[in-house]
């Protein structure tokens, strides 16, 4: 049996005839009646009972029915998944995540994706700028979001967020530093700076470095390259009443009950989340989704 015999059986079973069928399928009646004589011949079995109202299956065209269609289906199913492997933005897409990227970012780019390419799948990474970086360079990575612009030639990237940071403290020391327009950087002296290290990020480091030194800030050693500063990180330190740590707006991490956030005075840091993606890539269009996302700043 051949996919095309099948094809044209379902179609003079749902036509229930071979005038219909064979308009449907665009080939002659006579053409039509060949193919389906041809498969009853090889299957030793009568398939159709011809009746003056039209054709209608037989006992044994039921059963050949019922299988055809999921033959057919998954024949065609086959094809489409192979087929998003080639067509340009669909298949799997990998992305890399920064920690405390916003909750709201993805989701609308993820529904755009969705209708453009259904079958799309998407696997997501938590990975440092860094280690985002190697990642797109060896190609395990379609699309990268980092907290700098790369200067590689060989990528494309685009800002999709700023965020205006501020600091956690406990309630006490935010009682004592904090105004009614939030918190001076320099009355942080004396605080230990919850930091990040170097090697995640060292161009976003630098700038937060600069910034806070700027301020009179002393910032002591730089934290261990294999340190992640997760929110349970930061949140331990800051509760000693000995230590601060720089947060965005609406964090996604509850707080503790001593712990508040508050903003700082005329905004002197802002973090900037890029998408970055290889210049090349067969996945421009599903990152041009998530790249001309607007910037909530903006």
């Amino acid at each position: 049996m051949e996919l095309r015999e099948l094809r044209a059986f379902i179609a003079v079973v749902e036509e229930r005839g071979m005038s219909a069928a064979a308009r449907r399928l665009h080939v002659s009646q006579s053409a039509l009646s060949q193919t389906v004589s041809s498969l009853e011949r090889q299957l030793g079995l009568k398939l159709l009972i011809r009746t003056n109202t039209g054709v209608r299956p037989t006992e044994e065209g039921e059963a050949l029915l019922a299988e055809a269609r999921a033959l057919i289906a998954r024949h065609d199913q086959a094809l489409r998944t192979m087929a998003s492997f080639t067509s340009p933005g669909c298949g799997l897409l990998r992305i890399g995540i920064p920690l405390e990227l916003p909750s709201d970012l993805l989701g609308p780019a993820m529904e755009q994706v969705a209708v453009a390419c259904p079958e799309t799948r998407v696997q997501a990474r938590h990975l440092s700028s860094a280690a985002q970086l190697d990642a797109l360079r060896a190609g395990e990575l379609d699309i990268g979001l980092l907290r700098e612009r790369p200067a590689d030639p060989d990528l494309d990237a685009m800002l999709v967020v700023t965020e205006k940071l501020g600091v956690l403290l406990t309630a006490s020391v935010a009682a004592e530093l904090a105004d009614e327009n939030g918190v001076r950087l320099e009355t942080l002296r004396g605080l230990e700076w919850v930091g990040f290290p170097r090697s995640g990020s060292p161009a976003w480091y630098d700038e937060v470095t600069s910034v806070l030194r700027s301020f009179g800030l002393d910032l002591g050693s730089e934290p261990p390259q294999d340190q992640a500063l997760i929110a349970e990180v930061k949140l331990a330190a800051v509760t000693t009443e000995k230590a601060f740590a720089l947060a965005p707006p609406n964090w996604s991490q509850p707080l503790p009950d001593n712990v508040v956030w508050k903003p700082l005075h005329k905004h002197p840091l802002v973090r900037r989340t890029w998408a970055a993606w290889p210049t090349h890539s067969r996945r421009r269009d599903l990152a041009s989704f998530i790249a001309g996302l607007p910037t909530p700043d903006d």
